[in-house]
């Protein structure tokens, strides 16, 4: 096991200290795990390939499979996708929150191809958790992409961990640094919409439903 910081049931103004450690060790190319409202998350600089690879190594992933990737704001992920009508629809309405995206990658990009498996598609999403989005912000501030690889803390196959003791158990690869922020609100991973292309299509079911989605798609129409 890595470093664990135990910060449930603590006011972000209380953890700052803390926070800027995360960030440090995101910058100095260290992998996190993290909590999110659906389940928690491993991730690090998408920026650096080294971090990348060790991501995909810990998770025994697929290769072939992408990394989403966690951001500030619908800002950040404008550096690195192209929204469509759909999807930037979706994001001002369910952003920060649990839906994430599928979108066409800019070209040229800040993201090594590895992150996205070589696709020329990337998934993004801007958590609603305070102290993931707080670590975020502080990154874009600090100059740095404010973003990180947001996969979910788990084997590949396996189910999604839903607090960081729990990250600490599963894992044989020590992660570097472990922030438990208690359970998982929801226990549920996000709903996932491509929208690469003006044919919406509805990946995964999370807590945000399909009639949800539709619902927004048709108000903003009307």
């Amino acid at each position: 096991m890595g470093f664990l910081i135990k910060l449930a049931g603590k006011k972000i103004e209380e953890i700052e200290y803390f926070l800027n450690i995360v960030v440090d060790n995101i910058i100095e190319g260290k992998v996190i795990a993290f909590p999110t409202n659906s389940v928690y998350g491993l991730g690090g600089d998408p920026l650096n390939l080294d971090v990348v690879e060790k991501i995909y190594e810990i998770k025994f992933r697929d290769r072939s499979k992408g990394l989403i990737l966690l951001v500030a704001d619908v800002e950040e992920a404008s550096k690195i996708a192209e929204f469509n009508i759909l999807g930037r629809k979706l994001a001002d309405h369910f952003w920060p929150g649990q839906l994430t995206l599928i979108l066409k990658k800019k070209e040229p990009n800040i993201i090594p191809p590895e992150v996205t498996a070589f696709q020329n598609t990337i998934g993004i999403r801007v958590p609603e958790n305070e102290i993931v989005l707080h670590i975020l912000k502080k990154l874009k501030l600090k100059g740095c992409f404010g973003g990180i690889i947001g996969t979910s803390a788990n084997y590949s196959g396996e189910t999604a961990s839903i607090s960081g003791s729990e990250v600490a158990k599963k894992f044989l690869t020590p992660i570097d640094l472990i922030i438990d922020g208690g359970k998982s609100q929801s226990k549920v991973p996000t709903t996932i919409v491509d929208c690469s292309s003006e044919k919406l299509k509805l990946l995964r079911i999370g807590l945000i439903k399909e009639e949800d989605i539709e619902s927004i798609l048709e108000i903003k129409e009307n």
